[in-house]
């Protein structure tokens, strides 16, 4: 027996649980990532039915596909595992959410996509087998979650303007070809034709109205795959968002700061607004793309966001 299977059957998720009779739900997309799950899909679910658990899995097929299979599901599980990019994790989280005939369950993650900032900011591998492992030996970390407006959440990113029509405007072929890259060449042909929004922002923190390149709402290590973007004191698990509004630069030097700020964090603090809220409310006179987690969010006048304490149980890697 390999030492991974050998690892994957380690009692420790729930104990003495382990034995006892329950199922696993797996959620896979299968053509996240380059397809990449078809070189491991053998061996995940070797690794997942290593715990003792009986194993469904359900490949998606669409967009929406996952959360509408767990909004409406009425049969319990011990927790549901899935595999695919942040879109594939959004659906799985939204519809845990809107499901009130069955108990919240921990959620395992095997990222595939081409950037997985959540997963990154959990200490949740990039190899898919290791991932796996995670699920099977790890243990449920309390995390926040953001709700964004009455209808729809988000696990680590709400944002609008510079960059933040990159990720559903890339075609997902390109995505796949390119991978991370895909996300910066596309965010440097929009350089060309900036533009700003007009926001009056609210929250107990302060109270604002200013013109913005750049906004987003937080609750990450990392966004498209740069570390530390959103600060280096970042708790996933404190009931704060981080938010980063980036005001319009007055010419090339300073939008040159701002792009080095989003790409190496390099301190522009005169053109940006940083800080820590539970709660913040966005206004505009005009109808503004967001971006819920690297998908479209919805052309909107009002935005109100809140963070949802520990609202989330995610199987990450057991801390020392």
């Amino acid at each position: 027996m390999s030492e991974n299977l050998k690892n994957s059957q380690k009692p420790s998720l729930y104990g003495e649980n382990r034995e006892k009779e329950g199922k696993i739900l797996f959620i896979f997309n299968p053509v996240s990532g380059k397809a990449q799950i078809r070189n491991d899909l053998l061996d995940i679910l070797q690794i997942l039915s290593g715990t003792g658990y009986k194993l469904e899995c359900y490949p998606t097929k669409c967009s929406g596909d996952a959360r509408n299979l767990l909004r409406n599901r009425t049969e319990d599980y011990v927790y549901v595992a899935c595999s695919g990019g942040d879109g594939t994790l959004d659906e799985v989280v939204g519809g845990l959410m809107e499901n009130t005939k069955v108990p919240r369950v921990p959620i395992g993650y095997i990222p595939s996509g081409t950037t997985n900032d959540f997963a990154s900011s959990l200490g949740i591998p990039s190899d898919m087998k290791a991932a796996a492992n995670v699920i099977a030996t790890g243990r449920p970390y309390d995390c926040d979650l953001g709700k964004f407006n009455d209808d729809a959440y988000f696990t680590y990113v709400a944002a609008f303007g510079l960059f933040t029509e990159t990720s559903y405007e890339t075609p997902q072929d390109l995505k796949n070809q390119l991978g991370h890259v895909a996300y910066i060449l596309q965010g440097m042909v929009d350089l060309g034709k900036i533009r700003t929004y007009r926001f009056k922002v609210e929250c107990d923190e302060l109270a604002i109205t200013d013109e913005f390149v750049f906004g987003m709402i937080t609750n990450s290590k990392s966004v498209g795959g740069f570390a530390d973007i959103t600060g280096n004191q970042v708790d996933m698990s404190d009931g704060l968002f981080e938010v980063t509004l980036i005001k319009m630069p007055a010419n090339i030097l300073e939008l040159n700061d701002i792009v080095q700020y989003l790409t190496r964090a390099v301190d522009v603090s005169d053109l940006v607004y940083q800080f820590k809220t539970s709660h913040i409310v966005l206004e505009s006179d005009e109808r503004v793309k967001w971006t819920r987690d690297g998908e479209f969010g919805g052309n909107l006048k009002r935005v109100e966001l809140t963070n949802l304490h520990k609202a989330l149980q995610i199987l990450a890697p057991e801390r020392s």
